[in-house]
């Protein structure tokens, strides 16, 4: 059983910095806030998966990343513990908690850094253990299947094809046009144009963005550690977990 959650060009998050970048973010704060409008569903037909972190498995690389980008300035490195604390959104907060000095640098250079290099290394990462396996099964099982990013909408399309896991998909949502703003966007946009039934649906992620924006559309919310936030972030939330993807089927 699920709890129900009341109410995002390529590169990682990308559409999310580029709103950064125009200075249109807020940040989003959970100390305090857990549970509210936090309810239990059942009968899920409907799957939202977050890509990034979720069925991508990218985290290592995000990190590998930014730490290239820590070293070259001759700052201190983030291991993987340290990476999960302050990793967040918005992207501009996470980096100053990384130790980035925006009064040396500004954000707009480093943001830019980050993502091309990110591209240039992307092929390196592959899907999170399970994964293919899982959305195959759900899709058996009769479930409609979603993903969700920031990714640009063509670059998501191609890598979710370069796997060969598209089929399994009903659509994939990503940023298709420079002025959606982050994944709450995209995630409502999506809403609207599906027509799904909140009550029915259930977002599948590994941040507490993801809760987020499962909270902000109104659908139902699983979290699971592993990707770019632990699991001590993640309980903050109060929704129900999973140690693997191998445990959603079970846990819908």
């Amino acid at each position: 059983m699920v709890r129900q959650a009341s109410g995002v060009s390529s590169g990682p998050y990308k559409g999310i910095v580029s709103q950064e970048i125009r200075g249109a973010q807020d940040p989003r704060v959970h100390a305090g806030d857990t549970n509210r409008g936090v309810r239990p569903v059942t009968g899920h037909t409907n799957i939202i998966w977050d890509w990034n972190g979720t069925l991508f498995d990218d985290a290592w690389l995000c990190r590998s990343v930014v730490n290239g980008l820590l070293a070259r300035r001759g700052k201190p490195t983030l291991d993987e513990q340290r990476y999960q604390e302050v990793f967040d959104f918005p992207v501009r907060d996470y980096y100053r908690r990384a130790g980035f000095d925006f009064d040396e640098e500004p954000y707009e250079v480093l943001a830019t850094e980050f993502i091309e290099e990110y591209e240039r290394r992307r092929h390196e990462c592959g899907l999170r253990e399970g994964a293919q396996e899982v959305v195959a099964r759900c899709a058996g099982a009769g479930l409609k299947q979603h993903i969700l990013s920031a990714y640009a909408q063509h670059t998501l399309e191609d890598v979710v094809g370069s796997f060969g896991i598209r089929h399994f998909f009903a659509a994939v949502h990503g940023l298709d046009n420079h002025y959606a703003s982050g994944k709450e966007q995209i995630a409502a946009a999506m809403m609207a144009e599906t027509g799904l039934d909140a009550s029915r649906t259930v977002l599948v992620g590994d941040t507490t963005h993801d809760y987020d924006v499962a909270r902000a559309i109104g659908v139902s919310c699983v979290l699971m550690p592993g990707g770019h936030h632990s699991r001590a972030r993640l309980e903050t939330c109060g929704v129900d977990m999973v140690d693997s993807l191998e445990s959603i089927p079970g846990a819908l």
